[in-house]
């Protein structure tokens, strides 16, 4: 299909779907929202290059884990790489069930709807999976997109003697909160660490006067 957007007549009817979604106004109720904080595990940086492994995801409504709704599915390995393999553990030839990556990208669609996406360092996964949008025919992801490493340095406090760092490691979110980092480069498991650490910098935020979702994202 190339690297080049169909006309909207000739997407298809599952990004139709997805895309209707949007024509909805969003609601004003912080409480009211739906994330979808997600992690992608990837053969490398490039989103040129490199291929999705796998993509995990769980939903948070009312600030809590909907541990009923979680997703987690593998993609064919297209490509290989051998040194990325020591991070995520994802063999070519695993045992385990994967599927192509336009399943994967309906699959997915069909579960963030128009929810507000969460991730760590939100750029690279989003960057990847426009990619692969982009690969198949497909515009790029319209939902609203908040970044767990940004906001994080929201809740730090600045002073002369103490300047918060550009960027904080998803490891130093886990350690900063007491995560357990147990299933760590796992898709599915970064994504619960990430989950954690935007609740609890989700109910610091909450303390100030200015709290609202045009806060988290600006």
């Amino acid at each position: 299909m190339g690297l080049f957007k169909k006309s909207n007549t000739n997407l298809p009817e599952f990004w139709k779907i997805y895309e209707s979604q949007f024509k909805k106004p969003a609601s004003k109720n912080f409480d009211e929202l739906t994330f979808v904080v997600l992690d992608t595990e990837t053969t490398g940086f490039s989103f040129d290059e490199d291929r999705i492994l796998s993509i995990g995801a769980l939903k948070i409504k009312k600030e809590t884990v909907s541990v009923q709704e979680v997703f987690e599915i593998y993609l064919e390995q297209e490509k290989f790489n051998k040194d990325s393999v020591h991070v995520h553990g994802l063999l070519k030839h695993g045992q385990r069930v994967c599927i192509s990556e336009i399943s994967a990208l309906e699959k997915f669609l069909d579960y963030v709807e128009n929810s507000i996406i969460v991730a760590h360092h939100a750029g690279f996964d989003l960057g990847m999976l426009n990619s692969a949008l982009l690969r198949n025919g497909l515009p790029k992801l319209k939902n609203t997109v908040i970044d767990t490493g940004v906001i994080y340095r929201k809740t730090l406090i600045k002073s002369y003697l103490v300047q918060p760092k550009t960027n904080y490691t998803l490891d130093e979110l886990a350690e900063k909160f007491a995560i357990s980092k147990k299933d760590r480069h796992t898709a599915l498991g970064d994504a619960y660490i990430t989950a954690v650490a935007f609740l609890k910098i989700v109910s610091r935020l909450r303390e100030k006067k200015n709290f609202s979702l045009k806060m988290l994202m600006s």
